[in-house]
This record gives structure tokens, C-alpha cells and sequence, in this order.
């Protein structure tokens, strides 16, 4: 396993950092069973674990904090903040009221007295990003934290906010956790040089592009549309639309580049977006100790250029495949009223 400093903190990480999203009722439902995938990875050199409140509803938080009784010191324990908690106003969002609520929460959760990276889950266009720095840095001033990031924001929201802290001599984002993989390449266009330029860490998720990169949807084979994932989406899934089609053309490319390394499809996917500057860990996210096996034995795969270059003919730099599952989209784009002028204010006066 390999380390990296996470975004100019001092504070060493793993470059595979343990997504826990899986764990509890969206995944596996068995308690023990999660456990032992976290000390299985612990065990393995991982010192990163990453989870959210809104992760089963805090269930995965509470595995998690099972879990690493006893062995709290030894990891790097981020979590998040934003999404909706429960029913009722002010019960979600980027608010002081509610990031001081929720800390709390969490810690409890997690059965830890500080939380290393507390992260804002998505932008928030209702509170000012000033509010927001405030209570985080407050927070770390406190202990209950150690150091804060932002997730999936875009580029010109984590510039807003660097602006905004320097200006009114707050405490910064350290970090940015955005989806990243060989299918969804666009953040290298604006959100990576970014992060990279001010100094953060990047943190990327869903390497293995909602399941494409697995390996399990090859073009030629019958996709299941009735079971497993592509129940949940089959839209997603659908090797009869264009969309899809293009991302099984992109995988059957990619396999070619795998098996001239020697690696599997997996390994490379989890293997690319070590090879940008910007990115310290990549998360992933295993259900089954199984699949965590299988992730880890890529753990020294190291791409070279001509491996580099090959892929980026598949798929060219900081362009999408497909569009991630869950990246966040400001609301002028999916509030109509938001874009356009009422009529009334474009009539003459009588």
C-alpha cells in the first residue's frame, strides 16, 4: 500500500481510502460481516475510511464506529454533512444550525470524540459559503474535527469558497471528493487542475463507473435488466441505447489495455485515477469481503504512458462517457424560473 498527504495537512493516507456506502440497509445488512471487510482492510495497510451520515439513514456511520473500537488511533476517519436527516425543516443543508447539529450526531455515531475530514456532502445555494467555512473552522478549533472538504463540487464553487476564506481569513477546504474513473473523465477539465492548483487533495469516487468497469457487462452478452444493479436503473444498463452502447464499446477497448499490463479490468480502473497529480486516494467501495480481495490485488499496478496514452485514445481526457450517477447540478439549471425574466417586468409602461 502506498501513502500520500492529504491536501497539505500533514495527515498520511492510503491511497485506497475504504468507502463504507455499502454498509448497512442499501448493501450488506450484516453488521459482523462489514466489520470484518473493515479490518480486513486495515489489516492490509489501508489507514483511510470514508462514510456519511446519510449512508443508511447513519447506519453505516454506526458500523464503522463498531467496528474500529480499539483501533480508532490508527485510522483516518472522514465522514459527511448535507443531505436530509429525517423528516422536517432544518434537518439538512450547509447551514451553521444544522453542520452543529449533525457533527454531533455524527460523533455519536461513530463513537469517536474528532472526526479527521468532515466533509460538505454538496454545495448549497441557500447558505452563504461563509457560513459555512465559519462553523467548519469553528469546529476544528473546537477538536471535534481535525481538518474539512467539500464533495462534488464544481470548479467554480471550490474557487468561490477559496476566495471567500481568504478574504474574510477563514479556514479552507482542504479536500474535494469527486466521481472519477476511465468512463467519466470530465472533472480533468476544470475541477482537477483546480484542486491541484490550490493545494487540496482529491479524494475520487466511483471508480468502476456504477458497475461498467467490473468486468460483469461485456458487449455481445445479455445484461439481466430484472436483477441486481440494472434492476434498480435499467435505463442505465440498457445495451439497446446509444448511451450504453458507447460505454460497452469504451470497456471492450479498455479490456485490450488491462491485458497488455497483465492486470484485470478492475485493477485498471482503480489503478487510473492514481496517476493524476491531483489525487491522493481513490475510494472504493466494496460489499462482500470478496470484492475487497479482488480490489486489492491491483494495489501495485502502476500505469505507465504508453498505457496512459492508449487509454486516453479510448476515451479523451476530460470528456464523459456517461454522466456519474449523483453529481450535483445548480439549480439555474433545474429551477426554469431561476432562468428566466417574468414577463410583466419586460412590458412597456402605460
Amino acid at each position: 500500500m502506498r501513502y500520500r498527504v492529504l491536501g497539505g495537512t500533514g495527515i498520511e493516507v492510503s491511497t485506497y481510502c475504504l468507502g463504507t456506502m455499502m454498509f448497512g440497509s442499501i448493501g450488506n445488512t450484516d453488521h459482523d460481516d462489514c466489520a470484518r471487510i473493515i479490518h480486513s482492510a486495515l489489516d492490509r495497510g489501508i489507514n483511510f475510511v470514508d462514510t456519511a451520515d446519510m449512508y443508511s439513514a447513519g447506519e453505516s456511520e454506526e458500523i464503522v464506529g463498531k467496528a474500529l473500537h480499539g483501533r480508532r488511533d490508527d485510522v483516518v476517519l472522514a465522514t459527511k454533512v448535507h443531505f436530509p436527516m429525517g423528516e422536517g425543516r432544518n434537518r439538512g443543508g450547509n447551514s451553521r444550525r444544522w453542520i452543529v447539529t449533525e457533527v454531533e450526531e455524527s460523533l455519536r455515531r461513530l463513537r469517536t470524540d474528532w472526526i479527521d475530514l468532515y466533509q460538505v456532502h454538496r454545495p448549497d445555494h441557500t447558505t452563504d459559503v461563509e457560513e459555512t467555512l465559519s462553523v467548519l473552522g469553528d469546529l476544528v478549533r473546537a477538536g471535534k474535527i481535525r481538518a474539512f472538504g467539500c464533495s462534488t463540487f464544481p470548479a467554480e464553487e471550490i474557487v468561490e469558497a477559496h476566495h471567500v476564506a481568504e478574504r474574510r481569513g477563514l479556514q479552507r477546504f482542504r479536500t474535494e471528493q469527486p466521481p472519477y474513473s476511465l468512463l467519466a473523465r470530465g472533472v480533468e477539465a476544470n475541477v482537477l487542475p483546480v484542486v491541484e492548483r490550490l493545494g487540496m487533495g482529491a479524494l475520487t469516487w466511483s471508480p468502476l463507473a456504477s458497475g461498467f468497469l467490473t468486468g460483469r457487462y461485456r458487449k455481445g452478452r445479455p445484461i439481466d435488466l430484472g436483477s441486481g444493479r440494472p434492476a434498480l436503473h435499467p435505463a442505465r444498463f440498457d445495451p439497446a441505447l446509444p448511451g450504453n452502447a458507447a460505454k460497452l464499446d469504451a470497456v471492450e477497448e479498455l479490456v485490450g489495455v488491462a491485458e497488455r499490463l497483465g492486470c484485470t479490468l478492475p485493477e485498471l480502473a482503480v489503478a487510473f485515477p492514481l496517476a493524476h497529480p491531483a489525487v491522493t486516494s481513490v475510494i472504493i467501495g466494496p460489499r462482500t469481503l470478496g470484492q475487497l480481495d479482488d480490489t486489492l490485488k491491483g494495489a501495485s499496478v502502476v500505469l505507465d504512458d504508453a498505457a496512459l496514452d492508449r487509454i486516453d485514445e479510448i476515451v479523451p481526457p476530460g470528456t464523459n462517457v456517461y454522466q456519474p450517477d449523483g453529481v450535483w447540478r445548480p439549480p439555474h439549471l433545474t429551477d426554469p424560473a431561476r432562468r428566466r425574466r417574468p414577463q410583466a417586468s419586460d412590458r412597456a409602461a402605460g
